[in-house]
Order: C-alpha cells, then structure tokens, then sequence
C-alpha cells in the first residue's frame, strides 16, 4: 500500500480502506446516464456534464470528477449551477491547475460536510484554493494509491511530450486517475498525450480520452494510444472543435473497443 498525505497533517499516513459517512442527496433521483454493468454493488453510472467534467455514481456514492462552471461563464457565476439537481459529492476529483479542471467556487459549492477531495499537491498549492477544504483534501502524487468506501484510487501521470506542448502540462503536476469500484476500473486521463504510463494501463473497463490542440493531442494520436491499452469502452472527452469522427474511425470497429460519444458541449 502506497501512502497518501492528508493536506494539513505533519505526517503521511497509510490509508487501506475509509468509510464515507452518507451524504444528503441534492435530488431524490438516481444519477442518470450510462449504465454499466459491475461486479459487485449495483450498475456504475455514468454521467458526462461539460468539456472535462463528469459524475460516476455506484453503491450509493457519487464521485465528481474536475467540476467547473460551464465554459464561458461570466465571472463570479455561482460554481454549483451545473450540479443542480444532481446528487451531492462524496469524492470530488481534480486533475489539474487548469481552469477547466479547477475552480475554487465549484468546488466550495460542491463539497458538502463529509466530501473527500482527491487532488495533486499543485491544486491545494494554488493561492485560490479554499483554506476551508485543506482539512478534506487528500493529496495523492502520480503512482500513489488510496481505497476509500471500497473505492480505490489510483493517480496515473499525464503530461505533454510534444516539443511545442512541453510548457502545458509537465510529469508529476497533474494526476489521471484509475477509479476501481465495483470491479470495474475507470481511467480518466485528464490533460495528456498518449504517454507511456497511459499505453501501459491494464484491464482498463471504461476511459475517459482527452483531444485537442495544442493542448493535449490529436484524435488520431489519442486512438493509437487508446488501441496500445485497449479499453473495453472509451469515451472521446475534453475535445473542443476536434473531430471526435476521426478519433472513432481511427479506433475502429473491430479492435474489441466500444467508442461512446456523448454531447459534452
């Protein structure tokens, strides 16, 4: 077992498993979206929002993923408007320092009493990050695991190898991550090319695939990344003007992956 520090302790601590105490829920129904069929605890639900933001809900627990205003929304908009009439967060995870995977006003709204925060130590070091959240905030480093409400997550590296990427996203800053719950592993990859950490996944069920310029990599490149780990279900997200077309006939029919495209926009 890897060890994870809890933002605001002196010392690491070792975490193999923590129970989440319930949340109340912001909506009296279920998490809607895709179903998928798991091993143990019912279906893991799968709810695509905006851009690089997204809600998995399974055995009673909802999991956020780089919640953000919509893209384009005025200054000192409320950050929890997205997420109305969605279920409250138990984890809330950040990938990256950006502003379409971070921002402090969503994640104040979001958090409710017993939320977890996952992120890397370059989120909580931001000078905007919420003193409020620190004593929530798990820190988890590239390669580094932690298992909580018999949910497991893992912190996957994503950056640029690009020449003329380099300056946007560099290794170790930033975290994918692969979620395990009810048996069934989760990527998301947040800002990255087809590095090889991302081609060296195992037993990936379902990911979440990031496309555009200059800032991550090109549907073509992301599909030959996605066929080097193959995924039973591959969602093209974080895609702005790309073709997520391409990315899909890149990937192809007959390579054992499902595409999935979803309105993100």
């Amino acid at each position: 077992m890897k060890s994870i520090r809890l933002f605001g302790l002196a010392a690491s601590i070792a975490i193999s498993a923590l129970t989440l105490a319930p949340v109340q829920s912001m909506a009296a129904a279920a998490l809607d979206g895709d179903h998928i069929a798991a091993t143990t605890g019912g279906d893991i639900v799968i709810h695509p929002l905006k851009h690089a933001t997204l809600a998995l809900s399974w055995n009673g627990q909802t999991i956020y993923v780089d919640p953000t205003p919509a893209p384009g929304a005025p200054a000192g908009t409320d950050g929890a408007a997205p997420f109305a009439g969605l279920p409250a967060a138990n984890v809330i995870l950040v990938t990256d320092i950006h502003g379409d995977h971070y921002n402090a006003a969503a994640l104040t709204k979001l958090a409710g009493a017993n939320t977890m925060i996952i992120a890397p130590q370059a989120v909580v070091n931001l000078p905007d990050f919420p003193a409020a959240l620190k004593a929530k905030t798990h820190v988890l480093a590239n390669g580094a695991s932690m298992t909580m409400g018999g949910v497991t997550y893992e912190g996957v590296p994503m950056y640029n190898t690009t020449a003329d990427r380099l300056q946007f996203h560099t290794k170790g800053r930033g975290n994918g991550y692969v979620v395990t719950l009810g048996g069934k592993r989760v990527y998301i990859a947040g800002d990255t090319e087809a590095v090889p950490e991302m081609r060296a996944l195992k037993n990936i069920d379902v990911a979440f695939i990031p496309m555009n310029l200059p800032y991550t990599m090109t549907p073509e490149a992301a599909a030959e990344g996605v066929l080097a780990f193959k995924p039973k279900i591959v969602y093209p997200y974080h895609y702005g003007m790309s073709d997520v077309g391409a990315f899909a006939k890149a990937v192809g029919t007959t390579n054992g992956v499902e595409v999935r495209q979803r309105n993100w926009y």
